[in-house]
């Protein structure tokens, strides 16, 4: 059976730097806000080319703290793609903001530049672009929007560690980078875990602030905060494979291009651009008859996964928010989309295999 995803051997190369983190972490007695996390925000921040770096709890969390720490009127509206995982509308929602939807490119399915503006209103605050699957979003024509109505920018990284528009790195281009690490990321840790990058000194403080309970000296609270800390032990296992994300990267990129040599045209497949370094946290093809092809594959000891089965306007929680609202390319994807094999564990005769397979459907 080829796995979609074992975390048990992707995880496997880093044991021994775990346990010894693990062990060090533990004799120490220091577990919330200590030399780990530090070193890891550091080093963080460094592989961004970004200046400041904050250790958060979730992905969802370093979205959360992004915008409020705006402290945006209640009610204001923010900008996010229709075919988001639904972690970045919640985010919005939690912020007592309201979250408009708008259609992704069917190309590269991040949010289309050339539908934003139509949804741009006085009471629009920000934009939240998501580099969905490890590709960067085509973010000049979005800097230009943002600059045109004076909009904030997020940047909803979950899925793009290391990723890269024009050789800058996703994260750096708005006001903050909001980093999930679940554990499936290019760079994830043991549990959930985030962070948030900014470049901004005052913005920076802001987010130090919020995530411990409104403090930057214990005990002293000047903001109505929360709690959200990136934990000793997450911080150390992240460090360790922080050192090795850039090989990952490339160990996914490469049998990326496997796949994109060889799949039959009748899969569409994802776009390839020069100005676009893509680090396929998830490679997804589409087809028609997705449903079927999944089972097909699972037939011949292949696993898959589809992200995501539900477009977020017919999600239960959000359905009724988006009742009188049509978003027909976001649906398609969602209908369509397939994702194959592609973990640091994978080999290139795994990702043979299931290219024979799907040639065979």
């Amino acid at each position: 059976m080829i796995e979609y995803e074992s975390l048990a051997l992707l995880n496997e190369p880093f044991h021994k730097e775990y346990i010894y983190s693990f062990e060090s972490i533990l004799k120490s007695g220091w577990y919330i806000l200590g030399e780990n996390v530090k070193r890891f925000e550091s080093q963080f921040a460094l592989y961004n080319n970004a200046d400041f770096c904050f250790g958060v709890a979730s992905g969802l969390d370093a979205i959360t703290l992004s915008i409020a720490a705006f402290n945006f009127e209640q009610g204001s509206e923010i900008i996010v793609p229709s075919n988001t995982y639904v972690a970045t509308i919640i985010s919005v929602l939690q912020n007592n903001m309201k979250p408009v939807l708008v259609e992704p490119s069917i190309e590269t399915y991040n949010i289309d530049p050339a539908k934003i503006e139509a949804s741009i209103t006085k009471k629009t605050k920000a934009i939240v672009v998501v580099h969905l699957y490890g590709k960067s979003c085509n973010m000049d024509p979005i800097l230009e929007l943002c600059k045109k109505y004076n909009l904030k920018l997020i940047e909803d990284c979950a899925q793009s560690h290391g990723a890269k528009y024009k050789n800058k790195n996703t994260g750096t281009f708005g006001e903050f980078g909001a980093f999930s690490f679940y554990p499936t990321k290019n760079l994830g840790a043991l549990g959930d875990a985030g962070a948030i990058v900014c470049n901004d000194k005052e913005l920076a403080g802001i987010i130090r602030k919020l995530r411990n309970y409104g403090s930057d000296k214990k005990y002293y609270n000047d903001l109505v905060g929360y709690n959200s800390r990136l934990d000793e032990m997450q911080a150390a296992f992240l460090s360790v494979k922080l050192k090795r994300l850039d090989e990952i990267n490339n160990h996914k990129r490469k049998l990326a291009a496997i796949y994109l040599e060889n799949l039959k045209a009748d899969f569409i497949k994802p776009s390839v651009d020069a100005d676009y370094f893509d680090v396929y946290h998830i490679f997804n093809i589409r087809h028609p008859k997705r449903d079927e092809l999944k089972a097909y594959l699972l037939k011949n000891n292949i696993k898959t996964e589809i992200h995501y089965p539900v477009s977020p306007n017919n999600q239960v929680a959000l359905k009724e928010m988006f009742k009188n609202q049509q978003f027909p390319i976001s649906e398609e994807i969602h209908n369509t989309t397939l994702s194959l094999p592609i973990s640091f564990f994978h080999t290139e005769e795994d990702v043979n295999r299931v290219i024979e397979t799907m040639n065979n459907f």
